[in-house]
């Protein structure tokens, strides 16, 4: 089995002709683990949910102008899946959803919807068109392009590469070199969880910046 066989999300099975990737399953066998494991520590340790909230609220804060409260369920939810998906590949039987192209393309293109969601529901369908009635406007869509290719591309290209890099190591030296580099990984992939959660904050609290001028 070469590397390339390691990275590519294989079809497991059809439903009604349509093949269901390993990444989509263990997208769904995450997001479960996810649920049962914030309704249990809800009940158990209600302050790791609470130090959750205070971090994403200190860093959304940084760049949303205003009260930071209605983007904390978005934020919260993207980082905190992206944290469990990203650290995923730890566990033999999970599939990491974010070294399938598919799954970075889907959760940039949930970004940007939620860039003009949360622009129109501040300044309303009106304001938010006439953002585009400038000059600046084509450099404008090019932009919010990019910017979504752009966070498509890196958490792809940053976790894909990381998981080369052990899977090589694997196979030069089975033991003890490729833990180390797995912790590495598992530190990158809490890395490239918040850096995407940055770049989220970033973009919505620029464009209800320019909404709002």
């Amino acid at each position: 089995m070469g590397i390339t066989d390691e990275i590519v999300s294989d079809v497991v099975f059809r439903v009604f002709g349509v093949g269901v990737r390993e990444s989509v399953i263990s997208t769904w066998a995450l997001m479960i683990l996810i649920i049962v494991g914030i309704v249990i520590v809800r009940r158990r340790v209600p302050v790791l949910l609470e130090m959750l909230i205070d971090f994403i609220e200190s860093t959304a804060s940084g760049f949303i102008p205003g009260n930071v409260e209605p983007y904390v369920p978005f934020l919260g939810s993207l980082f905190l899946f992206l944290a469990v998906a990203n650290l995923g590949g730890i566990i033999p039987a999970i599939f990491t959803p974010t070294r399938d192209i598919n799954t970075p393309i889907a959760l940039a293109l949930v970004v940007l919807a939620s860039v003009f969601f949360f622009t129109i529901r501040a300044v309303g369908v009106l304001g938010f068109l006439k953002t585009f009635l400038t000059p600046l406007a084509p450099l404008d869509l090019i932009g919010y392009v990019s910017r979504t290719t752009s966070l498509a591309v890196r958490l792809f290209g940053n976790m894909v590469g990381a998981e080369l890099v052990v899977i090589v190591l694997f196979s030069l030296v089975p033991v003890g070199v490729p833990l180390i580099m797995v912790a590495l990984g598992s530190i990158t992939g809490l890395l490239q969880a918040y850096v995407f959660t940055v770049l989220a904050s970033s973009y919505i609290g620029g464009s209800l910046e320019t909404a709002q001028d």
